[in-house]
């Protein structure tokens, strides 16, 4: 991947989302010599994978530096403290790119000053590179910059732009919370089939590949969910007596519709 930016890639956070992206910018091609990390205590894998990458380290933000990208990957309850040191790295060319979930443009622009801004969200998928992203641009993002930020984001996956940042909390409550409502179907699925009968470890097992294999399904085949459902689904069948039962009034829509209209309500919340 061809690094276009004015400066350094800085790189702010090295735990699970920072070190996720920081792995795959290598693995895509991007040079260590191109690499900052900020953290002032990486976990030991990371902190290998700086060293035998020959990217910099340091434990707090170095003076006379202008980043090129800064990348926010620190838990939002951290961002009030971490943001105001950072401000010296902020330059004219510099964009500044936030993963931390509810933390706002405004509020970073009041701690960085006015910048070329990205709040993105991914997902915990993007720890294996299979996540995806919503991200969305503040007005001083030019197309080349963008596009700079969309490479750096889809290492870990897709990513799709949204045309308002308030979008972006709906992003937060479908795919960004969404993964914990896939590893609860299997919960659910595992305890539906040890009521049935089976042991709970064969149950959770059984629920548990079921999931995996229908989500590499649905990933490899150019199908939309609705065809794939309909696949599997015989009249009359075991399937579809199952399904008459999820997909009733008062089935799994509404109760989904509630589930994403809480999570987005908390998100709009956190965000203030």
């Amino acid at each position: 991947m061809a690094v276009l930016a004015a400066g350094p890639i800085v790189l702010v956070g090295a735990g699970n989302m920072g070190g996720a992206m920081l792995a795959g910018w290598l693995k895509s091609g991007i040079s260590g010599a191109d690499l900052l990390v900020i953290d002032p205590g990486p976990p030991p894998a990371m902190a290998k994978l700086i060293a035998d990458n020959g990217a910099r380290h340091e434990t707090a933000a170095p003076a006379g530096l202008k980043a090129g990208v800064l990348f926010l990957a620190v838990k939002p309850q951290m961002m009030g403290a971490v943001l105001p040191p950072l401000r010296g790295l902020v330059g004219p060319e510099t964009i500044v790119v936030s993963v931390a979930a509810g933390t706002t443009l405004s509020f970073m622009q009041s701690h960085l000053g006015d910048a070329a801004m990205v709040r993105a969200m991914p997902n915990t998928p993007a720890m294996i590179g299979r996540g995806v992203t919503g991200a969305f641009a503040n007005g001083a993002v030019s197309a080349e910059k963008r596009d700079l930020v969309h490479n750096l984001l889809k290492v870990s996956g897709p990513v799709e732009w949204v045309e308002t940042e308030a979008d972006i909390d709906a992003v937060t409550a479908v795919s960004g919370s969404g993964p914990a409502y896939v590893f609860y179907l299997v919960e659910c699925m595992a305890e539906a089939g040890r009521k049935a009968g089976l042991q709970a470890d064969l149950a959770m097992r059984l629920a548990r590949e079921t999931v995996a294999g229908a989500g590499e399904l649905l990933h490899q085949s150019p199908d939309d969910a609705s065809k794939l459902r309909q696949n599997v689904t015989s009249p009359g069948g075991t399937t579809a007596a199952a399904l008459n039962i999820l997909m009733a009034d008062d089935g799994m829509q509404p109760l989904f519709d509630k589930a994403i209209a809480a999570a987005r309500k908390r998100a709009e919340e956190l965000a203030g």
